[in-house]
């Protein structure tokens, strides 16, 4: 089943177009941006996320929801509001079923691209830690030997820089915050992660030696941890077959990497 090239959606007039990356019968998949609830909030309810407005178009029937035939959405795994890239939504609830029992019992494939601060311990570094709610910060996770759920990933080094690292992140499970809280074990914590690193963003006079100030000051090369999901590898949920389905990434990723390349290279 080949990808091809899609659409975007104005979900409303707070949120730019977002891009589908894959769509047939069954599957409905976007490229999430950055600052968006991919699904309900767990505290909140209220507050606006990707999968909340694609149900609120379809109840309201408008022209684009008509256009590719939306009825029910249902998530089938979650990114964190930071983080961009590929989201996946079941439109039958058979789909939805079959999906729920291929994240449950076998981990799809996922690939995440990632910019750290400093470099991994070794070239291609594996994280093998349970992981648990914080008892102190709801919503956060912590490292629990005793009482934690097993967590392993492997993170491979694809592109060094001064300071910094671009890396590719492979979750062979799916705890919350995993990848952060995992990079922040082996003291290479994500760009600008507030709260599993030091939040710090990336900034072109960190890298430019002459660079100038504006009057009003400077914006972040990338100012949100700096993760995407960038591919995941499912079974289709009808035929069985692979599927892979790919985001590109996002304007501030790009764009940091591009700097980094020049600068700090």
């Amino acid at each position: 089943m080949k990808q091809t090239t899609m659409p975007s959606v104005r979900l409303n007039s707070t949120w730019p177009d977002v891009e589908i990356v894959h769509e047939d019968a069954d599957l409905l998949a976007f490229n999430k941006p950055a600052g968006l609830l991919a699904v309900p909030d767990r505290c909140n309810k209220e507050l606006e996320n990707l999968l909340g407005l694609m149900q609120a178009a379809v109840r309201a029937k408008r022209p684009w929801a008509l256009d590719h035939k939306l009825g029910y959405l249902a998530n089938v795994h979650r990114l964190d509001a930071c983080t961009t890239g590929v989201l996946l939504l079941a439109r039958t609830k058979k789909a939805l079923v079959e999906l729920a029992k291929q994240f449950h019992e076998h981990h799809p494939g996922e690939t995440y691209a990632a910019l750290i601060q400093g470099a991994l311990p070794e070239e291609t570094t594996e994280v093998d830690l349970p992981i648990a709610p914080s008892p102190l910060h709801p919503g956060l996770s912590v490292a629990d030997q005793d009482h934690g759920k097993p967590a392993h990933t492997r993170f491979t080094m694809v592109e060094r820089f001064r300071g910094y690292s671009l890396i590719k992140a492979e979750p062979a499970t799916g705890r919350w915050h995993q990848i952060r809280l995992h990079l922040k074990s082996i003291g290479c914590p994500l760009v600008a992660d507030r709260e599993y690193g030091t939040g710090q963003p990336l900034l072109l006079s960190q890298l430019k030696r002459d660079y100038k100030m504006k009057a009003e000051g400077e914006r972040p090369l990338i100012g949100r941890p700096a993760l995407h999901s960038e591919r995941l590898e499912i079974r289709h949920p009808s035929t069985g077959e692979a599927l892979v389905i790919t985001a590109p990434w996002s304007k501030d990723l790009t764009i940091a990497v591009k700097y980094l390349r020049k600068f700090a290279g």
